[in-house]
C-alpha cells in the first residue's frame, strides 16, 4: 500500500505545516513517511507544493502519479490534473478557507479520527481557531480512501530533513563554529545550528558574516586557534572559497566545508536540486593536495558521514567537503536517532593553541618557518602522499559504499547522494544489485572495480547531465560507462520512482 498527498497553493498558504502535521499523524499511526518540497524563489505568490508519500513498507522518494490532490488555490488543480492517478480524490479551492480546513478534509478522507488532529493542533498557536476552522473541513467531507491499518510499523522514527540530521550530529561532533553567508539551500543547516536553545545548550555558535570569502577565511582562522569548525555555502559561494581551500590544505588546518548543491551555473536555479557540483568539489583549488570528500543519500547517512569529516580532519590535518543537495537538505525521511547518532563519536581538536600555520612550503623541523628547499619540499609532498594513503585505509573500515538490492545480481547500478531514495524505492520490483558510493575522495576504486568486474550490465544514475560519477569510474577503474547506460535527470526536479523504475527497465534491456 502506498499513497501519494500533493498539497500546493500559493507561497504563504502554509502548505509545509499542513504537510508536517499529517506527516506527523501519520506516523503515530505507524505509518512509513517521506515528503519533498517544491518552492519558487517568492516570498508570496507564485506556486509551491509539497509531495507526501506514506505506505506500510519503508519509503524514500515521491511518484509522479498524485492520489490525493489538495488545492489551497485556484490554479493548483489546473497545474496537477495530469498527474492524477485514475482514482485519485481532488481537493478543490474553496475561497476564504485557510489550511486548517483542508487539514480537516485530509484526515477525514484517510479516515483519521479527529481527536489525532486535534491533538496535532495543540502545538500551534491560535487552538480555539485552528480546531474551529479543521472541524469545519472535517464535517463537509464524505469521501474516505480505505487505507490498510498498521501497527506500531513507525515507532521510535522520527522525521528529519537533512540538515536537520546534519546539525545533530555535527553539534554531537563537538562543533564549536559554524561560519556562513546565507546562500540556498545551505541556509537551512544556517537556521537550524542558529537556534538559540540549540546554541545555548550546545556552547556552539553561528557567525554570520559579510561574504563567503570571508567565511572561509574566518573559519580557517578559528580552526587555528583549536576551534573545530565548519563553513557552509552553495555552489556560486565555494567558487569564492577555494583559494582558502587550497590554503587549509598547505597549511594543514582540519576544517570542514559543507556544501549545499543547486543547478547552476551563475545565479543557477536557487530552490531547486541538482548534483552539478561534484567536479568542482574534486578539484577546486590550486597546486596538487587531497580533500576529503563525502556524500550522503538520506538523513542517516547525514548524520555518518559529517561525523566521519570531522574525524579524519582532525585525526589528518586535512580539508573535508560534506556534499549535499536541496532534495536532501529539504526533504523530510523518517530517522532512527538512538541508531544514527548512537556510533557519533565526539571530536577533540589536533590542533594546539599557539602552534605556527604557514601556507607557504615549510620546514617541519624549523617551527613551520617557510622553505624553498628542494628535499624539504619533496619530503613534504611525500609526507602529504604517505597521508592519503592512510586516510584510504581508514575511510575502507568506516565505510566507502553500500551495496542493496539482490547483491548476486549481474546488473548493477551505481550512483551517489541523494538519488538513493527513489532507486531503494524502484528496487522493490527490479533485478539489480545497486552500490550507492559515499566516499568520492578517496574513491573505493577497488571496491567499484571488482563490482563492476562481475556484472553484466552496469547503470549510473545521476541527477545532473554530465554524468561525473561516470567519468570518476573512468579516472580510477578504467571502465567506461556508455552513454546508453546513464539515467540523467538534470531538470532541478528529483527522479519520481515511476518514472526511474521505467528507465532503469529500459536500461537494463
Amino acid at each position: 500500500m502506498r499513497c501519494e498527498i500533493l498539497v500546493g497553493g500559493k507561497a504563504g498558504q502554509g502548505p509545509n505545516i499542513l504537510t508536517e502535521i499529517l506527516s506527523q499523524a501519520l506516523i503515530k499511526e505507524g505509518y512509513f513517511v517521506f515528503y519533498s518540497r517544491d518552492y519558487q524563489s517568492l516570498i508570496r505568490g507564485g506556486h509551491n507544493f509539497n509531495i507526501l508519500s506514506f505506505s506500510d513498507e519503508p519509503v524514500y522518494s515521491n511518484s509522479s502519479k498524485i492520489d490525493v490532490l489538495v488545492s489551497l488555490d485556484e490554479s493548483t488543480e489546473k497545474i496537477h490534473s495530469k498527474n492524477l492517478s485514475k482514482n485519485a480524490i481532488v481537493v478543490k479551492f474553496v475561497q476564504g478557507k485557510g489550511n486548517m480546513f483542508y487539514a480537516g478534509v485530509l484526515f477525514k478522507i484517510l479516515g483519521l479520527e479527529f481527536k489525532i488532529l486535534e491533538g496535532e493542533l495543540k502545538n500551534l498557536k491560535k487552538l480555539e481557531e485552528n480546531v474551529k476552522d479543521a472541524k469545519g473541513g472535517y464535517s463537509v467531507e464524505n469521501r474516505i480512501l480505505k487505507l490498510e491499518k498498521v501497527k506500531n510499523k513507525s515507532e521510535g522514527l522520527v522525521l528529519l530533513n537533512g540538515s536537520e540530521a546534519t546539525a545533530l550530529s555535527v553539534i554531537k561532533s563537538g562543533l564549536d563554529l559554524y561560519y556562513a553567508y546565507p546562500m540556498t539551500p545551505a541556509t537551512p543547516l544556517m537556521m537550524e545550528l542558529g537556534m538559540a536553545q540549540l546554541e545555548k545548550n550546545n556552547k556552539h555558535r553561528v557567525i554570520e558574516v559579510e561574504n563567503e570569502i570571508a567565511v572561509a577565511l574566518a573559519g580557517i582562522g578559528s580552526a587555528t586557534q583549536g576551534k573545530r569548525v565548519m563553513v557552509g555555502t552553495s555552489g556560486g559561494g565555494f567558487d569564492l572559497m577555494t583559494e582558502s581551500l587550497s590554503f587549509a590544505a598547505m597549511a594543514e588546518v582540519p576544517i570542514v566545508f559543507y556544501l549545499a548543491q543547486r543547478p547552476g551555473p551563475g545565479t543557477g536555479v536557487a530552490t531547486y536540486t541538482s548534483q552539478g557540483d561534484l567536479n568542482m568539489a574534486l578539484h577546486a583549488g590550486h597546486g596538487e593536495f587531497f580533500r576529503l570528500v563525502v556524500a550522503p543519500g538520506d538523513n542517516e547517512e547525514c548524520a555518518k558521514l559529517a561525523n566521519d569529516c570531522f574525524y579524519l580532519s582532525h585525526k589528518y590535518r586535512v580539508p573535508s567537503i560534506f556534499l549535499i543537495d536541496k532534495h536532501l537538505g529539504e526533504s523530510k525521511f523518517l530517522f532512527d536517532e538512538k541508531v544514527a547518532l548512537g556510533k557519533i563519536k565526539e571530536i577533540k581538536s589536533s590542533v594546539k593553541v599557539g602552534e605556527r600555520f604557514n601556507s607557504y612550503e615549510s620546514d617541519k623541523k624549523q617551527d613551520d618557518i617557510a622553505t624553498e628547499d628542494a628535499v624539504v619540499i619533496k619530503s613534504n609532498f611525500e609526507k602529504r602522499m604517505a597521508n592519503v594513503r592512510d586516510i584510504e585505509n581508514e575511510a575502507k573500515e568506516l565505510g566507502m559504499i553500500k551495496v542493496y538490492g539482490n547483491e548476486k545480481s549481474k546488473n548493477l547500478i551505481l550512483s551517489w547522494g541523494s538519488t538513493k531514495g527513489a532507486i531503494l524505492d524502484a528496487l522493490s520490483e527490479i533485478d539489480a544489485k545497486f552500490v550507492q558510493v559515499l566516499y568520492m575522495s578517496p574513491f573505493p576504486t577497488k571496491q567499484v572495480e571488482d563490482l563492476i568486474g562481475k556484472a553484466k550490465e552496469v547503470l549510473v544514475i545521476e541527477n545532473n547531465s554530465e554524468s561525473p560519477l561516470s567519468r570518476l569510474i573512468a579516472e580510477k577503474t578504467g571502465f567506461i560507462v556508455e552513454d546508453k547506460n546513464k539515467i540523467l535527470k538534470y531538470d532541478g526536479r528529483p527522479f519520481f520512482v515511476d518514472e526511474l523504475a521505467e528507465e532503469i527497465r529500459r536500461g537494463l534491456k
